[in-house]
Order: C-alpha cells, then structure tokens, then sequence
C-alpha cells in the first residue's frame, strides 16, 4: 500500500513540476484535478468546477477533444485560445482497472510565441515567394522574341529546375545580314545564379562580329565584377551570316556541343567541337578564337545545357546523346514540334510529374536556315 502511495505522489509531483496545464476531466464535464503551473495562472478553481466555465466560457468549446477522448477512447488534439493565448491542447481517455474509460486528460501547451513566430516565417515566405515571381518575370522577360521568319526558324525551350534559372539564351539581330546567337550554364541554381544570367544579358556585346571578341570582353567584364572563385559561366555564341550562308563561333567552356544537321541528308552532321575557359577569374587573360563553317539551305542548329542530356529515370539511368540525336535527326516538323517531342519523350523516360521533378535547368534551342 505504502508503494502505491509513493507511486501516486510521484506522480502527481512530476505532473506538479511540468510546465504545461494538465487537467483531469470526468464524464459530466467536471474538473476532478489540475496541475500546480495551471493553478497558478487561473487563481479562481475550486474542485468539481465545470471545465469550460474555469477558462471563461458559458458553453462547451466547439469540438471539445476531452468529449471525443472520452466517447472516442482515442487521442485528440486541436489549437484553443485562453485569454488571448493560443493554446495545443492534447486530450487522451484515462481507463480504471477494469479498462473502463472515467475520464480524460488534458495537456494544454502554450504556443503563443511559437505560433506568432510561424506566422511571421510564413508572412516572410509569402514575400519571398512574390519577389521570386517578380524576378521570374523579369528573367522570362529577358528571353528571346522575335526574329524575321524569312531568314531562319528559330524555337526554344526554357525550364529551369527552381522559380529562377541559371540557364539563359538569346538570339538577336547584329545587322541586316547577321545574327548572334548564344546558349549559357551558369553554376549553381535559384536566385545567385539568376542574377548572373542578367549579368550576361547585359555585358555581352551584341554589334561585335567576332564570337573570340564578345567572349574576351566579358571575361574581362566577369573578373572586373569581382565575382567569387567558385562562380562562372560557360557560353557557346555563335554568329550566323545570312548572306555568304555561314556560321563563326567561338566558345566559352560550354561542355554540350551544339550539333550541325540536316534532316534531309543523313551525311550532314558536324559537332561544333570548341575548348575553351569559362567566363571567370581563373585566368588572367584566356585566349579565344573563331571557327567558321558554311550552311546549307534546311540544315538546323541544335543549342543545349547539360539537363536534357543528364535527365535520369528511376533506375539511374540517363536520357542520353543518342535519344536526343535519334529524335533530332529523324523528326522533319518545324523546330518548335521537334522540341516538343523531345520534351515529351524525355518527360516520359525520366517519368516527371508533380512528384518527381527534374534536377537540373533544362534549356535548348533549335535553329533553322531558311
């Protein structure tokens, strides 16, 4: 008997030296214990007192946890507010001997600060997420638009892995005669990266007809920047002459060749091979130079970053060089519907849906000579 005294003291005094309320509530809604923390807030208690009436209410809270523990024989929990703070309040069934449920307790848990904190967190976030949707904009706003349809057929596709990108292309008029065109990786993902493909954008020089030039200049521009060590961009910027039927290029560490074809002739196929620094502060100085190679009327340009390559299943396996070349090279609709089908094709391969989503930018362009 002595025993199970010690036993009840015991616990009565661990249940005394919580910090959060803890009552005892019967079948008939009566209070039948309370903790020491939660007398001391609610001075007016007295034993027997109906539970809703001891935190200032006239009637029973709505969805009351301690009638469903009881009724239920489960656990529930739900947020009450008292006087003005929030409470967590968990309630469980308490059985007697014979396994007969006589009552409920509660342990209330002030998460006043908590919850205010959460709220400021998510105010923050919903800003964020604003500020991300302004500046996805603006970067979408900085992709191609338009060129003349007499001259070339030009399509891309942009999907970056995050809300902001690290991938960027363009393609523009030099002069009547000429058109730049360029692809570009910058590293990493989201908002840093983002902001160097705006950089890009806006240091690269669009009048130059030399590709070795524009890249010189902004690997000057880059180290100028005093950007980190660990950060850079590769670039392949191509210039194609629409007058003498001609493509100069030069790259800048982009590891993706572009590709040379001709669906109507399966012998026309050229990687436009390049090496060459990242835009960067490695170097001082880096060289670049100028490539030239002769077009044919149809033949197509194919510009990408590593992510429809490096595309993977759930087995681990790649999307690959040989299926994207498959698609490219047997695939006679206009660029647009060849860059679609590839995008289908990859979707599927790699099985992206809501739940599984693509882990790197994925970028490509797809050009033809008219």
């Amino acid at each position: 008997m002595k025993n199970n005294e010690f036993k009840h003291e015991l616990i009565i005094d661990i249940i005394n030296g919580m910090m959060d309320w803890v009552r005892v509530i019967d079948k008939e809604n009566r209070i039948i214990f309370i903790n020491k923390a939660m007398a001391e807030c609610i001075k007016d208690y007295t034993p027997g007192e109906i539970c809703y009436k001891l935190i200032g209410r006239s009637a029973p809270c709505e969805g009351c946890t301690s009638r469903k523990a009881i009724f239920e024989g489960k656990s529930f929990m739900k947020h009450e507010i008292i006087n003005e703070r929030i409470f967590s309040v968990m309630s469980s069934p308490v059985r007697n001997d014979a396994g007969e449920i006589i009552a409920a307790v509660e342990v209330l848990r002030d998460i006043t600060e908590i919850q205010r904190l959460q709220d400021r967190v998510l105010e923050q976030n919903q800003k964020l997420q604003d500020d991300l949707t302004i500046a996805k904009k603006l970067q979408c706003s900085l992709l191609p638009r338009e060129l003349p349809k007499d001259k070339v057929k030009f399509s891309f596709v942009y999907q970056p892995c995050e809300d902001l990108g690290g991938d960027f292309l363009d393609i523009f008029e030099i002069d009547n005669d000429h058109i730049g065109v360029y692809i570009a990786d910058v590293s990493g993902h989201g908002v840093p990266a983002s902001m160097l493909t705006v950089f890009l954008r806006s240091s690269i020089d669009k009048k130059s007809l030399s590709p070795a030039k524009v890249l010189s200049n902004l690997y000057r521009d880059f180290s100028e920047s005093n950007f980190d060590h660990d950060v850079y961009i590769t670039v392949f910027y191509a210039i194609i002459n629409l007058k003498d039927y001609s493509i100069k290029y030069s790259n800048a560490g982009h590891n993706v060749s572009p590709v040379l074809f001709n669906t109507d002739d399966p012998d026309r196929f050229e990687l436009l091979i390049m090496p060459g620094i990242p835009i960067s502060n490695w170097f001082e100085t880096p060289e670049y130079t100028d490539r030239n190679m002769f077009l044919s009327k149809n033949d197509r340009l194919f510009f990408c970053t590593d992510g429809i390559i490096e595309l993977r299943n759930s087995s681990g396996e790649q999307f690959g060089e040989d299926r994207l070349r498959d698609i490219l090279f047997k695939d006679k609709s206009e660029p647009s519907g060849t860059l679609n089908r590839i995008i289908t094709s990859a979707s599927n391969f790699a099985e992206i849906d809501d739940s599984r989503k693509i882990s790197d930018d994925i970028t490509m362009a797809l050009i033809e000579i008219n």
